[in-house]
């Protein structure tokens, strides 16, 4: 059976770091936990858990926090996990049972799914493939200061294991946007994804112009990522919206339909523009094309699972409501049902429904 050191790196999770270790203890053959300046009870918690517990220097630099982690690692394979994430007890024995497919495969990497964002019953709602577990190479694996990342190779495994990512505590939002501002002070020049999260800082906060001129010089760069290239589309879509600009908003979306066949979140923010214009026919067609769409697990992609089922059919029950379709329109509300049994919109459209029906 295959052996796996959980390597981490931490700083004042005093808050969730106990929740995801007691996690780790159902699967890891051994813990590492790096701490990179912490001034609460992190420390003291790894202690309780971990083989071994080491310092960092902090250097901005995420990717070299995470390489100093795996060089601990003494196990046939290293995988890691964020403090404030958790694994569930299914998924612990998942993980437990693919050590022994990794002794016969020999994997050099693990995908397995990230649920980072939830619904108010705990249904993930927004999810992507992350390289989870990765084989000891005694090699440097991570690349980039922020969004670091370990770029796939070899023989790779998808595993339908989910990690959840549950933020307890509210992190320092300008973080990321500053060492990126920062290298590119130094003259760093930027690989394609650096590039692309580059301008997704932007976009969060709120430079809106910048960040459309990034994507739109990532959207040129050889070597980027199709996904990337089409979650691009998307969010300069919403910053041409927020600067007014509703045409080329929705050529940033039409573009996504040149690059590859469309993805079910795309149609949803077609379906949105047309929805907030009241032009109802148009938006229907789009959510009803979100429903047609094939949910592409595996391709690595942010997934924003409501797009797929939920989310279309909760505003098809408008939209058909608005063109006097009752019938059509009571369809879809029952079918948004049945991804959302407890909904607050699927129950308040039922009393609707039933009162129209009395009048």
């Amino acid at each position: 059976m295959a052996t796996i050191s959980l390597c981490m790196i931490v700083k004042d999770e005093e808050l969730t770091l106990e929740r995801c270790l007691q996690c780790a203890k159902g699967f890891a053959d051994e813990i590492i936990v790096v701490d990179t300046g912490s001034v609460d009870r992190t420390k003291e918690i790894a202690e309780k858990y971990a083989d071994v517990v080491c310092d960092f220097q902090w250097c901005a630099d995420f990717a070299a926090a995470r390489n100093f982690s795996f060089s601990k690692a003494t196990k046939d394979y290293c995988m890691w996990l964020d403090a404030d994430d958790v694994v569930p007890e299914s998924e612990q024995k998942k993980i437990v049972a693919l050590k022994e497919k990794l002794e016969k495969t020999k994997a050099d990497v693990v995908m397995m799914p990230y649920d980072v964002a939830f619904d108010a019953s705990g249904k993930p709602t927004f999810s992507y493939f992350r390289e989870r577990i990765v084989k000891n190479t005694g090699r440097p694996l991570w690349e980039g200061r922020v969004h670091e990342v370990i770029t796939p190779y070899g023989n790779i495994l998808h595993e339908d294991i989910h990690v959840e990512h549950r933020k307890e505590k509210a992190y320092d939002t300008d973080r990321n946007l500053l060492i990126y501002e920062k290298m590119r002070a130094e003259g760093c020049v930027f690989s394609p994804r650096e590039q692309f999260y580059y301008a997704r800082e932007l976009y969060y906060h709120g430079r809106y112009e910048e960040a459309i001129s990034e994507f739109r010089m990532f959207m040129g760069r050889e070597g980027a990522w199709l996904e990337n290239k089409l979650e691009a589309c998307r969010q300069m879509a919403v910053c041409y919206g927020q600067l007014q600009k509703p045409q080329e908003q929705l050529e940033a979306l039409f573009y996504s339909f040149t690059l590859d066949l469309p993805r079910a979140e795309t149609c949803c923010d077609l379906g949105r523009y047309y929805f907030d214009r009241q032009a109802w026919r148009e938006a229907a067609f789009w959510y009803e094309t979100a429903l047609r769409v094939e949910k592409r697990k595996n391709g690595g992609g942010f997934i924003r699972e409501d797009c797929y089922g939920y989310l279309p059919c909760i505003q098809l029950c408008v939209c058909y409501d608005r063109l006097g379709r009752r019938e059509k329109a009571v369809s879809y509300n029952e079918m948004a049902a049945v991804f959302k049994p407890e909904d607050r919109a699927v129950t308040y459209n039922r009393a609707y429904f039933a009162n129209v029906s009395k009048a």
